[in-house]
């Protein structure tokens, strides 16, 4: 099976009963962004061969998450969004899409903010020439694509701090659409603050245009989206992961009351 084909019941879980991976991405009128997301859920079946991993869009890309859930059947799955933080697809269309399958599932947290993610946008912004000792004139945007929900707001400002430890300079968060600063706002207060040096890391999953309108705002350099870096790989398995063990946590605990 493809990434993008929904699968038959038998396929839905490994031969102890593992549940699925099924991987929810956004979806784009790109088609850069599609070949990207199959070629993301193929490092993630080189790291877990045995397990079954399977995609579904919240729109605009087939399969749609509700048509992946269908072919699931009853049988159990993990959604792991691929989503870089909180806002209504994952407070809202995910679940809802969940609650409406037959299928058994429960849904992780987003990829951001975490550690593995400040790991792939490091990686991409010395792929695009970011030194390996930044002078003090030099500065970072967190482009990212933007939400009316504070939480998003608040992981995206998250994610920016992690980044500005890991780079030992300023990491201002700035957003295409829905939020403010913008990238050029941004940019514009760095270089007021004396930051001649500004960089713009592409905190996107995949090519699209948000990512492209971000990129060309930069003055400097901009870090190519995190793609297929190893570490969204992991990242994914360590979401899935973490929402089995919170699982088996909580029914430990429901056994464990009189």
């Amino acid at each position: 099976m493809t990434a993008t084909t929904p699968t038959s019941n038998r396929d839905t879980a490994t031969p102890g009963g593992t549940p699925a991976l099924v991987v929810v991405a956004h979806g784009s009128r790109d088609p850069r962004a599609l070949s990207t997301v199959r070629a993301l859920l193929d490092r993630v079946r080189l790291l877990r061969p045995a397990l079954p991993v399977h995609l579904g869009h919240i729109e605009l890309n087939e399969p749609l998450l509700p048509d992946t859930l269908a072919a699931l059947g009853g049988g159990e799955a993990v959604l792991v969004p691929l989503l870089l933080g909180r806002g209504y697809h994952v407070k809202r269309d995910i679940p809802d899409m969940a609650a409406a399958s037959p299928a058994r599932t429960r849904v992780a947290a987003p990829l951001g903010p975490h550690p593995l993610l400040v790991d792939a946008l490091h990686a991409r912004l010395t792929e695009a020439g970011w030194p390996t000792h930044p002078a003090p004139d030099h500065a970072v945007v967190l482009a990212s694509a933007g939400s009316r929900d504070p939480e998003s707001r608040a992981d995206t400002s998250r994610t920016a701090s992690l980044l500005a430890a890991r780079l030992g300079v300023p990491v201002v968060p700035a957003y295409a659409s829905a939020a403010t600063p913008t990238v050029p706002e941004a940019v514009r207060t760095l270089r007021a603050r004396g930051h001649r040096h500004v960089a713009v890391a592409s905190c996107f999953t995949a090519p699209g245009r948000f990512a492209t309108q971000c990129a060309a705002a930069a003055p400097w350099l901009a870090s190519a989206p995190l793609g297929t870096h190893p570490s969204m790989a992991r990242l994914l398995l360590h979401r899935y992961d973490e929402t089995l063990m919170a699982d088996g946590a909580m029914k430990r605990r429901a056994l464990a009351t009189p």
